[in-house]
């Protein structure tokens, strides 16, 4: 979910109102906050915290219709850096952001809300935001004419797009539990091939990102927080696979493919399990020994949102695949999801000031 703070054009809006140069730079993975507010308040929600769960489904209510207004604002007063964003290698992923938050509020609002009605809305809405971003930025990097090379061009961020695309599955999934015939088992269907499709996409994904870890060199100010989606892309699978589990029984065709989902389910949980202690040593490395700047930066949405989806995935396939053993790591992992959204929710709000009043923000995450 990279920011760049330098997009073409904005140099020559120095004289422009604190407000307006601040939309201007807005960066195209905003909507993670959506996204991690979500999935902490729906990890709350399955540990039992009721009332937090709620209050925080209230006020995603208000971040997300909040945030539609700013980035349809900032299309209409400066398109040119809105279009230049859907072309820029490490800035287009970040848009996959509006596609997770569309469904995260849609398993809000089933879940907590009780309202399928919503739901169903915020799904198809969801679906075409997914079709109209997955082919025209993918496309845009396919014919562009000048492109980065890869260590410039790539990042944890591009896994934004399997996070999207699980994101479709999970709220498939959750709706396809609670409608009837005959669209029962199309939703469910849908919902099997968009975390196929997610899986294949992370496999293709990954294997550059690896490759960019290990073969380029590799400076502090490249390992973002976005890179915690190398994880957080696994979670959400998790959970979606977890979620087909549990609508088996309704699906004949799931029912055949039950030991695949749990195989895979418990897969991509091990996968997403490895990476937490790798993202931790890389963690000290770059706070620790290189002495990075620890400062509020919106892309650190995309390290609280893994965080949740970790405690929420692990619940869910404690449930659907009877792992009892495992009951009190979710616990651990929404304390630590609520710590880390407190700090960036707390950044965030000192950044909004400072940026109205045009004055620099120190303030940490």
């Amino acid at each position: 979910m990279p920011q760049n703070p330098a997009l073409p054009g904005t140099a020559g809006h120095a004289t422009l109102a604190p407000w307006r140069k601040g939309l201007a730079q807005l960066s195209p993975a905003y909507f993670g906050m959506v996204m991690a507010t979500g999935i902490v308040s729906l990890a709350a929600h399955m540990q039992g915290l009721v009332l937090l769960a709620r209050v925080l489904f209230g006020l995603n209510i208000g971040l997300y219709a909040g945030l539609w207004c700013l980035y349809l604002l900032r299309l209409a007063l400066y398109p040119r850096h809105f279009l230049a964003d859907l072309i820029d290698h490490l800035r287009a992923p970040g848009f996959f952001t509006t596609v997770a938050a569309t469904n995260v509020l849609g398993a809000q609002a089933i879940v907590i809300g009780q309202d399928t009605a919503a739901a169903v809305v915020l799904w198809f809405v969801a679906v075409a935001l997914w079709v109209m971003l997955t082919y025209a930025i993918f496309a845009a990097f396919t014919i562009k004419p000048r492109k980065p090379t890869l260590d410039r061009g790539i990042n944890g961020g591009w896994l934004l797009a399997v996070v999207a695309t699980q994101s479709v599955a999970v709220l498939g999934a959750l709706v396809a539990a609670r409608i009837g015939q005959p669209y029962k088992l199309e939703v469910n269907f849908f919902a099997l091939s968009m975390w196929l499709w997610g899986g294949m996409l992370y496999i293709w994904m990954m294997s550059l990102i690896f490759y960019r870890y290990t073969f380029f060199a590799f400076l502090p100010g490249d390992l973002s927080p976005p890179y915690w989606i190398n994880m957080g892309a696994m979670a959400i699978s998790t959970l979606a696979g977890s979620l087909l589990i549990v609508n088996a029984p309704d699906a004949p065709f799931l029912l055949s493919l039950q030991p695949f989902l749990k195989g895979f389910t418990v897969f991509y949980w091990a996968t997403g399990t490895w990476w937490i202690p790798m993202l931790l040593v890389l963690a000290v490395w770059r706070y620790g020994f290189q002495r990075f700047a620890l400062r509020y930066d919106p892309l650190y949405w995309g390290a609280v949102f893994p965080l949740g989806m970790y405690a929420a995935s692990t619940h869910e396939m404690r449930l659907a695949m009877g792992f009892d053993f495992l009951a009190l790591v979710p616990q651990v992992f929404l304390g630590v999801a609520l710590v880390a959204w407190l700090g960036a929710f707390t950044g965030a709000m000192h950044s909004a000031f400072a940026t109205l009043r045009g004055t620099p923000h120190p303030s940490k995450p």
